[in-house]
């Protein structure tokens, strides 16, 4: 009998626990979509229903009951980018995490920020992304194999005018230099300023898709910024840059 009412006392907890995890999840999935301003109100709807069914309102149980099977309907439609956004990113997280020694880290990135800090200096353009958990295998593909050990000079050279990769992305993975001249997909954010070229308009895309850290350097502005998970930091210099990107290689995935 008293490992029934144990039972029945923590059940309950664990339950509301496991919903407002799944809510949190889907908060952060949302975060900066369209999508978020609904989900709260679906999140409101849910609520109210639960109080409905706890005071026993007939009239108002039957409307939510009915407002609810139309809405998954509606969810499906509406939503249909973000769920096929997400479903896809299922399939792009390695099965083995792969860890680099905290010295290996280091050393690239001092050559990236350092590749990037005389990239600005002769306002020469470049778009760098830096492989997290999302695997970027299929843009790889999209532009030239190098597999080159990271240097500041490699990196400067393929970023030089008239070189035929300088114009797409470098891809870091695995602590190597994967490909260079990659396609990256384009933002469809409509909020973004005109300041912003192509190169920050294919880093914020990518980071809408991937959890890689981007980094561009403006060659109009001659300025560094880093995106990642559709967040700017912009004009940055070396030493804040460097941090950066350590913070976010160390950070687990699932902040």
């Amino acid at each position: 009998m008293l490992t029934d009412n144990i039972i029945l006392h923590w059940k309950p907890a664990v339950e509301i626990a496991i919903l407002w995890f799944l809510i949190y999840r889907l908060m952060l999935f949302f975060e900066g979509t369209r999508a978020l301003q609904a989900l709260r109100g679906i999140i409101v709807l849910l609520l109210a229903f639960l109080i409905f069914q706890r005071f026993d309102f007939i009239v108002l149980n039957w409307l939510l009951n009915k407002l609810f099977g139309i809405s998954v309907i509606a969810i499906l439609i509406i939503f249909q980018a973000e769920i096929r956004q997400g479903l896809a990113s299922l399939g792009k997280r390695h099965l083995f995490r792969y860890s680099l020694k905290e010295e290996d880290i280091d050393i690239f990135i001092n050559q990236v920020t350092l590749a990037c800090e005389n990239l600005a200096q002769n306002r020469l353009g470049a778009l760098i992304a830096v492989e997290k958990t999302d695997s970027l295998a299929e843009y790889i593909h999209s532009g030239e194999v190098v597999d080159a050990r990271i240097s500041a000079d490699l990196i400067q050279a393929i970023f030089t005018p008239n070189n035929p990769l300088h114009d797409g992305g470098l891809i870091i993975a695995r602590g190597r230099l994967s490909a260079a001249g990659c396609i990256f997909p384009l933002t469809a954010n409509q909020e973004l300023s005109r300041l912003f070229g192509t190169r920050h308009r294919a880093a914020l895309g990518l980071s809408e898709e991937t959890d890689a850290v981007l980094i561009v350097v403006s060659e109009e502005r001659s300025d560094i910024s880093l995106i990642y998970r559709k967040k700017f930091y912009r004009d940055l210099g070396g030493p804040q840059l460097k941090l950066r990107i350590k913070e976010l290689l160390k950070t687990d995935n699932d902040e």
